[in-house]
C-alpha cells in the first residue's frame, strides 16, 4: 500500500535466524512449516480463515531495496555474506492451505509453507500478523452476519482502526459475510461496494435541518440516505419525507433505543406514505446487539468498533511452528515442540471434514510424511479443506483480487450452513465439531 517493503514487516529474529543459518549451512535445508491456533477465542464456536489473498500480494512485493539492505547492513543486523544472499531474494517455495472463507479449529493446520529454512523463516511475522488480524475480523463478522439474518452488514470502522488496518478489515468483514464497506481505499484496491452520504456535521453546518437535507437531496437524488437524529428524531422524519418525497431511499439512526426507534420510525413512514423507504442503524453494534434487533423493522446495519476489533478477540492466537526438516543425508525428518502447553504435532498435513446428512461431523488432520500422505485415502464423502495457493513461486491468481473475495464471500456462507446449528449460537460454547489428529 505504501511505498515500503512487505520484507521489513517482520521481527529482527527473523533476519538474525538467517545469518546464523546462512554461516552454518543449516539456511538451504528444504522445511515444512505450519500455521494453526492451539485454541479459539474464549467461548467461540468455530473461526473463519481471511487473509490468504493479502499474503499472496505481499509476496509479490517480498524484496529489499538497496536502502533496506543499508539499514539491515548499518544496523549490524546481518552480515555482509547475508547482504549479498538478500540482494535478489524471491520466496521460490510452495503454499498450501484453507481456502479463504474456510471455518476452522483447534489445530487445524490453516497454512503449510515449504521451502528452504532460510526463505520460510523469513515470513512468519508478515504470514501471522495477516492471518491473526484479517481471521479476526472475518470472524467477527460472520457471528454479526448470522445475527442479523437476511438484513446486510456493512463495515464503517475505518475510524476505530489503524488506518492500514482499516482497509485489511474491509476485506475480510466481506469474507465474512459482509456486503460491503465505507472505506474508499479497501473498494477501490478489492472492488469492494461503497456506501456513505453524510455524519451530523453536515446538517449541523447548514442554517436548518431542512436545508441540509434538501442539499443531500439535490446532490445525490431522493434515493439518498438521511441522518435523522441529529435533533429530533420525529421531526426529521416528517421533514425528511415533505423534502424527498415518499421515494426517499433510506433514513439512518445513530443513536437511542434503535428497535424502539427503529418501529416508531417504520410506522412513521408509512403513516406518510413513504412505506419503501427502508432504514439503517448504527452506533456501536456488535453481534448481540444485531440479535436483540432481529424483530425491530430494520432493513440494514452499519457496523464499526466491535467489527475491526475482532468483536473482543482481536487475534486468533495463530502460531508458525517448523513440523518437518531436511536431515543430514537429505532425508525430511519430522519434528516438534515438546514445551509444557506448546506441544507441536510433528510432520506435513492433510486436513478432511467429513459428514453426516449434510452437516459436518468432525475435522479431520492426517499427519505424516510425504509419501505416506501421497497414499492416504480419505473416508468417502469427507470434504479435502486445502488447495494449492503458491507452487515453487508461483501463485494461483484465483485465489487474488475482486473476485476471490467474491468466491471466499460465497463459500463462507457454504460452509457455515454445513456446520451444525449450534455454530451460529451466540452463547458461550466448545467448538462445533472435534478435530481428530491421525499421525500415519
Amino acid at each position: 500500500m505504501l511505498d515500503y517493503s512487505p520484507a521489513l514487516m517482520t521481527d529482527m529474529y527473523e533476519y538474525t535466524m538467517l545469518d546464523a543459518a546462512l554461516r552454518d549451512g543449516t539456511a538451504n535445508r528444504k522445511c515444512v512449516f505450519e500455521i494453526f491456533t492451539r485454541h479459539l477465542p474464549v467461548g467461540r464456536r468455530y473461526g473463519v480463515v481471511a487473509g490468504t489473498g493479502r499474503i499472496l500480494d505481499a509476496l509479490e512485493r517480498f524484496h529489499l531495496n538497496d536502502d533496506d539492505l543499508k539499514f539491515l547492513s548499518d544496523r549490524k543486523v546481518v552480515s555482509p555474506k547475508t547482504i549479498e544472499w538478500l540482494k535478489n531474494f524471491k520466496f521460490t517455495g510452495s503454499i498450501k492451505g484453507y481456502r479463504e472463507g474456510e471455518m476452522y479449529f483447534p489445530d487445524s493446520p490453516i497454512l503449510e509453507v515449504e521451502g528452504t529454512f532460510g526463505e520460510c523463516t523469513l515470513l512468519e511475522t508478515l504470514l501471522l500478523s495477516i492471518l491473526n488480524y484479517d481471521s479476526a475480523v472475518a470472524a467477527a463478522a460472520s457471528r454479526m452476519s448470522s445475527a442479523a439474518g437476511n438484513r446486510p452488514c456493512m463495515d464503517m470502522g475505518g475510524r476505530r482502526a489503524n488506518e492500514w488496518a482499516a482497509v485489511a478489515a474491509a476485506r475480510a468483514a466481506v469474507v465474512g459475510g459482509f456486503q460491503g464497506t465505507a472505506n474508499l481505499l479497501a473498494a477501490q484496491l478489492y472492488g469492494l461496494k461503497a456506501i456513505g452520504t453524510s455524519a451530523h456535521c453536515f446538517t449541523l453546518v447548514h442554517d436548518s435541518e431542512r436545508d441540509a437535507f434538501a442539499s443531500q437531496v439535490k446532490a445525490m437524488s431522493a434515493n439518498t440516505t438521511l441522518l435523522v437524529d441529529t435533533y429530533d428524531i420525529k421531526e426529521a422524519i416528517k421533514t425528511a419525507v415533505e423534502v424527498a418525497g415518499p421515494e426517499l431511499g433510506c433514513v439512518r439512526i445513530d443513536s437511542g433505543d434503535l428497535a424502539e426507534l427503529a418501529q416508531q420510525t417504520r410506522n412513521q413512514l408509512d403513516a406518510l406514505g413513504a412505506k419503501n423507504t427502508k432504514i439503517t442503524v448504527t452506533n456501536d453494534l456488535d453481534e448481540y446487539a444485531l440479535a436483540a434487533l432481529q424483530s425491530a423493522p430494520v432493513d440494514s446495519y452499519g457496523v464499526g468498533t466491535m467489527l475491526v476489533t475482532g468483536s473482543g478477540a482481536p487475534t486468533c492466537a495463530m502460531v508458525y511452528k517448523l513440523t518437518e526438516r531436511e536431515g543430514e543425508g537429505g532425508e525430511m525428518v519430522p519434528v516438534a515442540k515438546h514445551s509444557e502447553n506448546k506441544a507441536t504435532v510433528p510432520g506435513r498435513k492433510l486436513a478432511f471434514r467429513s459428514y453426516e446428512y449434510g452437516l459436518a461431523t468432525a475435522e479431520h488432520v492426517i499427519s505424516g510424511s510425504e509419501e505416506k500422505l501421497a497414499a492416504f485415502q480419505p473416508e468417502d464423502g469427507w470434504k479435502d479443506l486445502m488447495v494449492t495457493y503458491m507452487d515453487h513461486g508461483e501463485a494461483d491468481k484465483q485465489y487474488q483480487g475482486h473476485d476471490a473475495i467474491t468466491a471466499a464471500h460465497d463459500y463462507h456462507a457454504k460452509a457455515l450452513a454445513e456446520l451444525p446449528i449450534t455454530a451460529q449460537s451466540l452463547m458461550k460454547g466448545d467448538p462445533s465439531i472435534p478435530t481428530q489428529i491421525d499421525v500415519l
